[in-house]
């Protein structure tokens, strides 16, 4: 459990808007169901937006009540639907979802997403003056400012469950498979799920590596017998087909690794336990900040408290993988 802060109401605000917004993420309707009836306990009005900023320039827009929300905390993905909105980069957009809000009586809007969705929930209220709250909704957990994404613990588990079963048919056939997972060019994921997986390595965007040192280690460990089938966790990272060309690199200094892309899967399915109670507890601070008078901020955790951080730091900042983290997984694949 996170140690909430204490918070004072200060501003009064009758109606609040919220959206999931970018790639879908486990825990996301247990963050809507948070701030729907957080909201709703204190009379405040609320209207879900579906698919994300592309549904605000739509004026795609509901009223939520209670019952909405009821018997999402559980499901994966995001019951109000999500997208990515390239229009919102132009300001003339962020100006039109201003105005769709204020048609609307909102006051205020809750975005759950990414950076990107964060920075622009802090480009609309810079510009506009809609005040924004963002949550962290991301599998990444390549978010500044805090410890923990929401999703983040379910693709972990989801990728470490297939690499669990991939190692049982790698062993069979004494082979070595690169298994790459999501990321983009953060290897929050790649790193926490080799460590969680007794992964032989772990490839990430953070660190370069030499294909032909990597391949002296897994030919040192065969012949050792110490190493005759191994996995080889790979962070996606920005380079199109990046496991195929590592595969082809390995192939030519003598090895044969098979491959196998997780994909969307750790994008869906269940969230933990961890999951949703982090969703939930965000989900309602969130609500509890702006009636404080908190806005243009994310609510994330750090050290066990939950934290907020300037929006504006997000996109000033970038979150760097712990070198201690991967010094520990280096370690272990001795």
């Amino acid at each position: 459990m996170y140690n909430l802060p204490t918070l004072e109401a200060t501003r009064e605000i009758t109606s609040i808007a919220v959206l999931t917004s970018g790639g879908d993420s486990p825990g996301m309707n247990a963050a809507i169901r948070g701030v729907v009836r957080t909201a709703l306990s204190y009379g405040i009005t609320v209207q879900g937006i579906h698919r994300g900023f592309t549904g605000l320039l739509q004026n795609d827009i509901e009223v939520l009540s209670s019952a909405s929300v009821s018997n999402i905390v559980q499901r994966g993905g995001t019951f109000l639907k999500s997208a990515r909105c390239p229009e919102f980069h132009d300001p003339a957009c962020r100006k039109q979802a201003a105005e769709i809000l204020h048609s609307h009586g909102v006051e205020a809007l809750i975005v759950i997403g990414g950076d990107g969705s964060l920075t622009g929930a802090h480009l609309l209220e810079e510009e506009t003056g809609v005040l924004v709250i963002g949550l962290p909704g991301t599998i990444d957990n390549d978010i500044f400012g805090t410890e923990d994404t929401i999703g983040f613990d379910t693709a972990m588990n989801t990728a470490l469950d297939a690499i669990d079963r991939i190692r049982d048919t790698a062993d069979s056939h004494e082979r070595h498979f690169l298994v790459e997972v999501m990321g983009r060019n953060s290897g929050f994921l790649a790193t926490h799920v080799g460590i969680a997986a007794g992964a032989e390595m772990i490839l990430v965007p953070e660190y370069a590596v030499n294909i032909a040192e990597v391949a002296l280690q897994l030919a040192t460990s065969r012949k050792a017998g110490t190493g005759s089938s191994g996995i080889i966790v790979v962070a996606e990272g920005n380079e199109p087909d990046l496991t195929s060309k590592i595969a082809n690199e390995l192939q030519q200094h003598g090895l044969s690794p098979h491959i196998s892309i997780l994909g969307h899967i750790q994008r869906g399915g269940r969230p933990s336990g961890h999951d949703r109670v982090l969703a939930s507890c965000l989900g309602a601070v969130a609500v509890e900040y702006l009636l404080a008078g908190y806005s243009d901020i994310m609510v994330g955790v750090n050290k066990g408290e939950v934290v907020d951080i300037p929006l504006d730091d997000l996109i000033r900042y970038r979150k760097g993988l712990d070198p201690e983290l991967l010094k520990i997984a280096l370690q272990l694949h001795k």
